[in-house]
């Protein structure tokens, strides 16, 4: 995948140090590079600020001088980007982007961090990053087809048939978060629409929705409503509130997931994004839909919590320059 505008990869022997390669996550307000192993260990890795407000060629900048300095940079083998918006995996170019980062649409990642580096350089949507890691290394590796889901502000993910991760024809593969679902009739979606899953299903989303049932204007944060939902029953709490919201929510997602298995009947869904991990009033409702919707063909499958954590978005980008390979 070597195109006009990358460099050689470096000629490698079997007397050749152990490979590795950079991987970098690039968001609204940080930046995390890791230099990493072929078996998926995270040797070294740093975070830094992102200049946003800044735009794109500070941004960039920034993310080079991040690679730079990390220790043992110097002999990876290429450099893979994991970022927000819909990117051409081929090209390494943002075709587009949210407000998070200001005018990165356009934006010729591969290219622009290749003249700066001197390194291979790919570049894929963050939500494909994660899936990539998860089969690669994680709670998917091993499987021929995998539904990959992560939660968190948003809702992304990947979809792998065949042992590799399918990105569509218009790199929008694996967008779940934009189905259209009953449960969110007439809520704003982030992508400027209304009645997809992620207006309903999100951490934000949910989170919102207790804070409009209630008025508990100090609740920000998911956790705080899956606690209020395991609190035993008290006047006022808001535990009835945060069990409604987190069945609807969880349970939303639930239903569109198993709807995705009787669609490509994969081997195993994997829930990832920080929504994950919140725990059981979470979790419950969003397996009870999901396994009441199941044919019963794949009536045994469960969703799994991936198994990376927060490791996948670095560990998944520097995985893209060994799928390159393939």
């Amino acid at each position: 995948m070597t195109g006009p505008h990358q460099p050689p990869r470096p000629a490698t022997t079997a007397a050749a140090v152990p490979h590795t390669y950079l991987g970098v996550d690039v968001g609204g307000t940080k930046i995390a590079a890791g230099l990493v192993s072929a078996d998926g260990t995270l040797l070294t890795s740093l975070v830094r600020p992102t200049p946003a407000a800044q735009g794109p060629t500070a941004v960039l900048d920034a993310i080079a001088e991040a690679v730079r300095e990390l220790p043992g940079h110097q002999s990876a083998e290429g450099l893979g980007i994991g970022t927000g918006g819909v990117i051409d995996r081929a090209s390494g170019v943002v075709l587009s982007a949210n407000d998070l980062l200001p005018r990165w649409a356009g934006t010729h990642l591969s290219r622009e961090l290749s003249a700066r580096l001197g390194l291979f350089v790919v570049a894929d949507n963050d939500a494909n990053v994660f899936a990539l890691a998860e089969q690669t290394y994680g709670a998917g590796r091993g499987c021929r087809s995998a539904l990959y889901v992560s939660v968190g502000t948003g809702i992304g993910g990947g979809l792998v048939v065949d042992g590799r991760l399918v990105r569509g024809a218009h790199s929008t593969a694996g967008e779940f978060g934009h189905i259209a679902v009953p449960e969110a009739t007439g809520r704003s979606c982030n992508c400027g629409r209304t009645g997809h899953l992620e207006a309903v299903a999100s951490g934000p989303a949910m989170t919102a929705r207790f804070r409009e049932l209630t008025g508990h204007a100090d609740v920000h944060d998911l956790r705080q409503v899956v606690a209020l939902a395991e609190e035993p029953g008290r006047a006022g709490s808001g535990g009835d509130a945060a069990r409604a919201v987190l069945a609807e929510g969880a349970g939303a997602l639930g239903r569109a997931l198993a709807g995705l298995v009787s669609t490509v009947d994969p081997e195993r869904v994997v829930i990832g994004g920080g929504v994950a991990s919140v725990g059981d009033a979470y979790w419950r409702p969003l397996t009870e839909a999901f396994v009441a919707e199941l044919l019963p063909g794949p009536s045994g499958l469960r969703p799994v919590v991936a198994g990376l954590g927060p490791r996948a978005a670095v560990v998944g980008a520097a995985a893209l320059v060994l799928e390159d390979r393939r």
